[in-house]
């Protein structure tokens, strides 16, 4: 096997194409967390203008952001109070729209976050509704019900809240007595809409087009198998729910996306559509990527898979072929808002996860965990479709478990009183320069708080720490994305496996003579000799010993004969 081929020689390819969402590379803004440039210990959109360079640097496609609209944040504005104002915290419509365009300017296209299952009980709609009382065409727009037993003291079903505790909150009618209860599949303060309602659904065709009007290049859709209910909100009686099931991955829901999809492929450069779609049935998932709704989904299989060669090679396997009968791309992602991030899951001994397998409470062996993260980002971006990445993953940032209980502001961890510790570990704010906190998250001498407490042991892992070290975690994803974008082999959808020793390797070609090979086995393996090296996820990898080391990625290419 040769030395390492130049890539910083190569061309790029023009990030601005029509289907650019099929094989894009889209890093997660959790503004809250990103860069705070008012001083306040909270994330905002002028701390993200500020930091584009540095993502446009990085070569990722395309940003998403996680809701920056006006929400009372109790559940860090995944409970929306109006979708067309800027929550104060972050800024102003026009910081969002001017971010737009300079992230235009820089070659990123930008994805907005849209949450159809519930709204804020602080929404104009909810608190109309509140106000008006029973019988109220206002409550329509929700699912308000009389409770049940003698006085309606008992909730209409036995439904249970995705974030622990009853799904119901029985509210007080406007003299005072008790009232009714609306259902809350999160937190209480986000009630549920009913999607049987018109005005529901002309309310977020005009939200989508009002984002999509001020450039907005696509939308990712939260909990997206949820919004529609079977009007008779029947209980679920056992622990396993009736079929269908009676919120999630109903057929009605179908509607709404096919509705959308036509508003977005309205624009003269039509807007995707990204859902949060968790579903165990291949068939079923592959239903929403049909060529009339949605354009891509999220890969939550892929994302709880563990370390494992075998594993790895059936999920993908099963990924491929449940996209290909409807011609959609995969995704490929590791971690995001909700999870814990990988270089942590990739460090301990059980690698795989699940929403309710955070497995806090065992070891972690961080440098194992660094090793894999960096060798899975080779697989992500050499696999056919679009990667997402988290933000801070690219420096290789761990979770962070540790935060005091007084600290925490997840509803998960304080509605299952503490049994599971939620997602602020995977929210801390971003270390960008310094040796101790805030890291430069929030400017120099304005004494700010990060509204999370960074770790001290992040001092190293700052980006102006890691900038220009050959062997870091930031030069490591520049050095991959780059080289990503310059392989016509990885912009098209060949891919086949390769032969090899053993379960515990994956390899793979994309074409045009371009492999991949990762090794999760124990022990080294061999490198075929007609290959060139073009990228390796072990930075003191000899490319002349002929064998791939454990827990380790490289990029080949197939010697021309």
């Amino acid at each position: 096997m040769a030395h390492p081929t130049d890539t910083a020689a190569t061309s790029p390819r023009p990030r601005d194409t029509a289907a650019w969402w099929r094989d894009a590379v889209i890093y997660q803004v959790y503004v809250r967390s990103f860069a705070d440039a008012d001083g306040d210990g909270i994330g905002d959109l002028a701390g993200v203008r500020r930091r584009l360079p540095y993502l446009a640097e990085l070569g990722v496609d395309a940003l998403w952001f996680n809701p920056w609209y006006l929400s009372p944040m109790a559940d860090a504005g995944y409970d929306v109070a109006d979708y067309r104002r800027i929550d104060p915290a972050f800024g102003t419509l026009a910081d969002a729209e001017e971010l737009i365009a300079e992230a235009h300017e820089l070659g990123l296209k930008v994805i907005v976050d849209i949450v159809p299952n519930h709204v804020s009980d602080r929404h104009a709609w909810f608190q109309e509704a509140l106000a008006a009382g029973p019988g109220a065409a206002a409550r329509d727009l929700f699912w308000f019900r009389a409770g049940r037993g003698a006085d309606g003291e008992l909730p209409p079903n036995d439904w249970r809240s995705v974030f622990g505790g009853p799904a119901w909150t029985r509210t007080a009618n406007p003299d005072g007595t008790p009232g009714e209860w609306y259902l809350h599949l999160f937190a209480p303060q986000q009630p549920d809409l009913n999607w049987a309602s018109d005005k529901v659904r002309e309310e977020h065709e005009s939200v989508l087009r009002f984002w999509f009007d001020r450039g907005a290049d696509g939308a990712r859709i939260d909990s997206a198998t949820m919004p529609a209910k079977d009007p008779a909100l029947p209980d679920f009686g056992s622990s396993q729910p009736p079929v269908p099931h009676p919120y999630i991955d109903r057929d009605e829901v179908h509607d709404i996306y096919r509705s959308w999809r036509r508003l977005a492929d309205g624009y003269p450069e039509p807007r995707a559509l990204i859902g949060e779609v968790w579903l165990a049935d291949p068939a079923r998932f592959a239903a929403y990527l049909r060529p009339d709704e949605m354009h891509t989904a999220f890969n939550f299989d892929y994302l709880n898979c563990p370390w494992n060669g075998a594993e790895l090679r059936r999920v993908i396997d099963a990924t491929l072929a449940a996209h290909a009968p409807v011609r959609a791309p995969a995704t490929w992602v590791l971690s995001n808002h909700d999870v814990t991030r990988h270089v942590t899951r990739y460090g301990r001994s059980d690698t795989s996860f699940g929403l309710a397998l955070r497995q806090h409470d065992t070891p972690v062996d961080l440098g194992t965990g660094t090793r894999r993260a960096r060798a899975a980002l080779l697989l992500n971006l050499a696999l056919p479709g679009s990667c997402y990445l988290y933000q801070g993953e690219e420096l290789g940032l761990w979770e962070v478990e540790d935060i005091p209980a007084e600290l925490r502001q997840d509803p998960i961890f304080h509605r299952t009183g503490g049994t599971d510790i939620g997602r602020d570990g995977c929210r801390v704010p971003l270390p960008w320069s310094g040796d101790r906190a805030p890291f430069g998250f929030s400017p120099d001498g304005t004494g700010a708080v990060p509204w999370l407490p960074q770790p001290a042991g992040w001092a190293p892992l700052t980006a102006r720490a890691q900038e220009g070290r050959p062997d870091s975690m930031l030069t490591f994803y520049r050095a991959a994305l780059r080289l990503r974008r310059a392989q016509p082999g990885l912009h098209t959808e060949a891919f086949a496996w390769l032969p090899v020793d053993g379960p515990e390797v994956v390899a793979f070609g994309r074409g045009d003579g371009f492999r991949c090979v990762v090794n999760l086995s124990a022990g080294p393996v061999p490198l075929p000799d007609d290959t060139d090296l073009l990228l390796a996820s072990g930075p003191d990898l000899d490319p002349s010993a002929g064998h791939l080391p454990p827990d380790t990625a490289v990029w080949l290419r197939t010697r021309q004969s």
